[in-house]
């Protein structure tokens, strides 16, 4: 039975060429649902990355008590000097705290595929420990700002997504100017932000404290310790949370509504690759009915015969599936975009088409051929020979 599969599905394979035109139809099909279903997911994957590699796992983020994000967060000073004490956060190496107040304003550039509106960007007020809590953080262009001035230091993907803020140029941002003096990288989320000094933040947008602080842990218990200080002292009425855990949970809704829309999506252009592939291998059962029934006349089994056009829909689906993987990739893969995110101001990041989501993509791909191709090859099986030769 295997000789006469391999001998049925060589005949069939070398006749594709005589039918390229239906071939087609499963092949560009099949290609445009992979490449849609990987774009969105690359999309989601990359985002959840950027964010993802924005938290220290020894990092913690204390913000406001039932404060959701650092937007809707205020510390006061006594408050940071407070926590900055307790026990559970690990000293640098000059024995101060390493915590830094941060103070997050919201400012707007135009993007720069844009004429018009423009979008919500995040300005970070940071203090020097900061520097020290981001050891990615390296300065790519010009200098660092200068405590005490009205200057700016901006973030790669501020860089490529918006116009307006590049090295020399003034931000004018609620009645103030600002001089941008230099560009840094991360590597993450925070390459979406404009930094500046949180004192002279706090006196020019009429701010007294901060929006949150941000701290490294001392040693592995070191979050169990901080939370239960927090919890001890009256004073203080703040939540801990692990940076991880913080970025994490602004990736979640995003990476919902994407996974819904592309299984949406998905279903619906599926359905018509389905379709399609059912038309497409029926026509060809059809064309090769005479030739069908002559085999089955010459002792060849049913058997064989479904096999040989499910390996032929099987392997019009894979090329299909690779097909759109390969778009995906030459369209999609580390493209830059923006979105908002939970602090509603805008997080640049790259696409990501990575082999687990093509692997699924082929996979998809492969499921949709099995589904369209297996009627016409049960029907190819048990049509008598009779009736193929007659319809041949």
């Amino acid at each position: 039975m295997l000789k006469q599969a391999l001998a049925i599905t060589g005949i069939n394979l070398r006749s594709i060429p005589q039918r390229w035109a239906a071939s087609l139809v499963i092949v560009i099909g099949l290609a445009g649902v992979v490449a849609v279903f990987t774009a969105l997911l690359a999309m989601a994957g990359g985002f959840a990355s950027t964010l993802k590699a924005t938290g220290r796992p020894d990092g913690v983020i204390i913000m406001r008590g039932g404060s959701q994000s650092e937007l809707n967060s205020a510390l006061d000073r006594q408050q940071s000097d407070l926590v900055k004490q307790l026990p559970g956060i690990r000293s640098g190496q000059d024995g101060r705290p390493l915590a830094a107040a941060e103070l997050m304003v919201i400012a707007e550039l135009i993007r720069r595929d844009d004429v018009g509106s423009g979008a919500n960007i995040t300005v970070r007020g940071v203090d020097p420990q900061a520097f020290a809590l981001r050891p990615r953080l390296r300065i790519t262009g010009g200098r660092n700002f200068t405590p005490g001035l009205r200057e700016l230091i901006v973030g790669s993907g501020v860089l490529r997504q918006f116009q307006g803020a590049q090295i020399g140029q003034v931000v004018r941002m609620r009645g103030s100017d600002w001089k941008v003096v230099g560009s840094f990288a991360t590597g993450d989320a925070t390459d979406s932000e404009l930094w500046t000094d949180i004192n002279v933040a706090r006196s020019t947008f009429g701010r007294s404290g901060s929006s949150s602080i941000h701290a490294a842990l001392d040693g592995p218990d070191g979050l169990r310790r901080l939370k239960a200080a927090v919890a001890a002292d009256p004073r203080l009425d703040v939540d801990v949370v692990s940076e991880q855990d913080y970025y994490n949970g602004q990736t979640r809704q995003f990476r919902k509504t994407i996974g819904a829309l592309a299984a949406t999506v998905t279903v619906i252009m599926a359905l018509g690759a389905v379709f399609a592939a059912l038309n497409s291998m029926y026509a060809a059962v059809a064309a090769r009915g005479k030739e069908i029934a002559t085999l089955r006349a010459i002792g060849f089994g049913g058997m064989p015969v479904l096999v040989s056009v499910m390996a032929e829909a099987l392997l019009l689906s894979l090329l299909g599936g690779a097909l759109g993987a390969l778009i995906a990739w030459a369209l999609f893969n580390n493209m830059s975009v923006s979105t908002l995110g939970q602090n509603f101001t805008q997080v640049v990041f790259n696409f990501r088409v990575t082999p687990p989501l093509v692997v699924q993509g082929l996979v998809m791909a492969v499921g949709i051929g099995m589904i369209g191709g297996l009627l016409p090859a049960i029907r190819a099986a048990r049509l008598p020979v009779t009736v193929s030769l007659r319809e041949g």
